[in-house]
């Protein structure tokens, strides 16, 4: 039985506010998480109801960083439906809200984007702020954490060990050009544990075009995405995480539904409620645990299949030329 880990990175837009001013919380919420459209809202509201519908469980990341600015009320916002709902809340932390609270914010002085960009201690008051925002908010006190845009490091990992959380998914074999600097690569495919941290890396497949390529809702294509858990049926993985986003069903420029992937997530969870040999899993009730020592070297990668990688380029131009802008 392979435990599918749907995580939703869940985040007020920090450029938004960052141009337009502190008196956003409203229209960031609804730009953001409830994701508002002429046609319908598809945010997190809207996939918690697709969720459902299929009987599944979804882990949504929270970043409770805007609190800086709107207080723990903003965050609440976010997290009291999803608990309602029965999903689950872990951290998310997006540093870019550090300068956008300028001389308001009580946690450290802002030195960049990313997790990485701070010391050792720094992000441990970080790590021990955002956690006690999130419970403030109505969460269970959070075991897991993600780095805003992967953004971590080794440091990262010691401080959650030190601040008391247990399990990191920040590492992405299928991004390894990208702002994560844990000092793991693309062969680490599988949990494993690192300075006292269980690190769940995110989901990948071989490329035809190169690499491996990571499992977002917007990376792999439907065919793709329920080949890669075949695949993980196949080898007997314990485990497969797949990323999203609450605005990921929106247009680039988040005024219009983005029917392609909006399409391809109503698929997807209907196929994995009827999947034999995969069930959704959450941190809250079911926590990933490190390969044994004698099987830290992961099984092989689902292979790249060009007729199907090919088919997925296709469908990505189609949606980027409706709607990428």
């Amino acid at each position: 039985m392979v435990a599918l880990y749907i995580t939703i990175d869940t985040e007020y837009e920090p450029g938004f506010t960052a141009k337009r001013g502190p008196d956003t919380r409203a229209a960031n919420f609804d730009r953001a998480i409830r994701c508002t459209t002429p046609e319908g809202d598809v945010g997190i509201f809207h996939q918690m109801d697709v969720f459902d519908r299929h009987g599944l469980k979804a882990v949504f990341f929270v970043d409770p960083m805007p609190a800086l600015v709107w207080g723990t009320g903003a965050i609440a916002d976010v997290v009291q439906p999803i608990i309602a709902r029965g999903h689950d809340v872990q951290l998310h932390l997006h540093t870019e809200w550090l300068a956008i609270a300028g001389d308001a914010n009580p946690v450290c002085r802002s030195k960049g984007p990313n997790m990485k960009d701070y010391s050792f201690k720094e992000q441990c008051r970080l790590l021990d702020w955002a956690t006690q925002i999130l419970m403030e908010a109505g969460a269970p006190r959070p075991v897991a954490f993600r780095a805003g845009n992967y953004g971590a490091n080794d440091d990262t990992l010691r401080a959650l060990c030190e601040t008391g959380l247990t399990h990191d998914t920040s590492h992405p074999p299928g991004l390894m050009a990208g702002d994560c600097e844990i000092a793991l690569d693309e062969r680490h495919r599988a949990p494993l544990t690192r300075h006292g941290i269980v690190e769940v890396p995110i989901g990948c497949i071989g490329d035809a075009f190169g690499g491996l390529r990571h499992a977002q809702l917007t990376a792999l294509s439907y065919r793709e995405m329920i080949a890669a858990l075949r695949h993980a049926q196949r080898q007997c993985d314990e485990s497969f995480t797949i990323v999203s986003h609450s605005f990921e069903l929106l247009c680039c420029r988040r005024t219009r539904i983005n029917k392609v992937v909006s399409r391809r997530f109503e698929k997807l969870c209907a196929k994995i409620a009827g999947m034999p040999g995969v069930t959704t899993a959450t941190y809250a009730e079911k926590l990933p645990t490190p390969a044994a020592i004698s099987t830290q070297v992961p099984p092989p990668v689902m292979p790249p299949a060009p007729l199907l990688n090919a088919s997925r380029v296709v469908e990505q131009a189609v949606a980027n030329a409706l709607y990428g802008s």
